[in-house]
């Protein structure tokens, strides 16, 4: 996940810093001195880094700090604050009309996936009751209209399109006519994006803004990319003009850079952040929930959001309920597991929750998600009573299990001891953070531990 590393070598240093009793000047200039290194391995851009660290250091320094009762828990706030402020500080949502249609246009590089978050981005919309237009303007990449098409029946959105044309600036023009034309809130245009930012490229852009008098322009980068998605966002900004910024592939290996940089560089705020591959995996970006996570603070309202989205109330209460009766079963444990899928994963999960930050990926590999399917079928093999009961599988009852399924019964008895650690965990985490009403955090989340 992206800024996994960062986060544990920022939790690192203030867990130095909260284990000092004072703090001298000295030791907050040896905090930022690593708190710089963490940055800039993570791909932040230097001046940003520089900019960012002084400014840290004089805040932390001064007297209410240094003299203050908890100076190391100070130093972290100031850090979280300034994160929070450097990102944008608060939530940007795309300005949509109340009356007529709203015209956006979404521009990249080939490759960041500019048409997927199109079609993610309509989703959104016409979950928000609009009705939202996908118009194909990409007419050089192939098969960038099938695409678009396939994505947008996913989503239940329509798509303009027309065959055979080569014209980007007549499509979109005709596109937009028809949106009007049919009562549609809101057209996104999805242009074509290029290996390396280019004249042709950036003049068919300017080029569809004049003729369709375009509202929002929204710039997507991958965020992988780290310090070139930056420079490719600064020229965007300074040739073409943009309004906003998405990254995409938030999920992978991404160090971070991208999202702590591209706010300062450019002044543009960034709107959202693909977190996967799935068209619901589009989430949007708040400054102050993705600076909480850095840190290890955890990101609970971004969480409780995503499983009122994922999760089923009902079997949610009735799994909460067994569970509390110590009858949760391998139905159960299969049907959790759905959810916490529907959800981004267990990683993903934990990775919200305060505290948990590497803890939680460690855990989530109790949970071999791209092994479901052999965890279903080594379920589906055994019977109900089975399933209602492991405790029931002795090895005559496991070795039918096993080649009802197809595999070892090594695999077996490593489902069954992942049934039961996961059991062990939720109970303690149901026990160990309790909130006010005295329901565990899981069972306020509907998850149904």
């Amino acid at each position: 996940m992206a800024f996994d590393s960062l986060s544990d070598k920022l939790q690192g240093v203030f867990k130095k810093l909260r284990a000092k009793g004072r703090l001298t000047e000295k030791d907050v200039s040896e905090a930022m001195k690593e708190v710089k290194m963490a940055l800039l391995e993570a791909d932040v851009n230097f001046k940003v880094v520089k900019q960012f660290t002084k400014t840290v250091e004089e805040k932390a320094i001064g007297e209410d700090v240094m003299n203050g009762l908890n100076p190391g828990q100070m130093v972290v706030k100031i850090v979280n604050d300034e994160l929070t402020s450097l990102m944008g500080s608060e939530l940007t949502e795309i300005p949509l009309k109340s009356h007529g249609l709203t015209v956006l246009m979404m521009c990249g590089l080939q490759g960041a996936g500019k048409t997927t978050t199109a079609a993610k981005l309509a989703g959104q919309f016409k979950a928000k009751g609009k009705r939202p237009l996908l118009i194909a303007a990409d007419v050089y990449r192939p098969a960038a209209v099938k695409q678009l098409q396939v994505n947008g029946e996913k989503q239940g959105v329509p798509v303009f399109a027309v065959e055979g044309c080569t014209d980007a600036v007549k499509i979109a023009s005709e596109g937009v006519r028809h949106a009007k034309d049919n009562g549609h809130t809101v057209a996104i245009i999805d242009t074509a994006g290029r290996l390396q930012i280019d004249e042709t490229m950036m003049q068919e852009l300017k080029d569809i803004k004049a003729a369709v008098n375009v509202d929002f322009s929204i710039l997507v980068i991958d965020a992988m990319t780290g310090q070139e998605a930056v420079r490719v966002a600064k020229t965007f900004c300074d040739d073409t003009g943009i309004d906003g910024v998405i990254l995409t592939k938030c999920d992978g290996d991404a160090r971070g850079g991208a999202a702590l940089s591209v706010k300062a560089v450019t002044g543009k705020p960034i709107l959202y952040v693909g977190m996967g591959e799935k068209l619901s995996d589009l989430e949007p970006f708040y400054p102050d929930r993705m600076a909480g996570r850095i840190l290890g603070m955890g990101d609970v309202l971004s969480l409780i959001e995503k499983a009122q989205n994922s999760i089923d109330d009902e079997k949610a209460r009735k799994m909460q309920e067994k569970f509390k009766k110590a009858s949760f079963g391998f139905d159960d444990y299969l049907e959790s597991l759905q959810q916490m899928r529907n959800m981004g994963g267990l990683e993903s999960v934990l990775s919200m929750l305060p505290g948990m930050g590497a803890k939680g990926s460690d855990i989530s590999n109790m949970v071999d998600e791209d092994a479901m399917h052999r965890t279903e079928s080594i379920i589906y093999s055994m019977t109900p009573a089975e399933r209602a009961n492991p405790d029931i599988l002795n090895v005559s009852r496991k070795n039918r299990v096993a080649k009802g399924a197809g595999v070892d019964i090594s695999e077996v008895n490593r489902l069954i001891k992942q049934f039961n650690e996961a059991k062990k965990l939720m109970k303690q985490l149901q026990g160990g953070m309790k909130g006010k009403k005295g329901g565990g955090i899981f069972g306020k989340l509907g998850l149904p531990f």
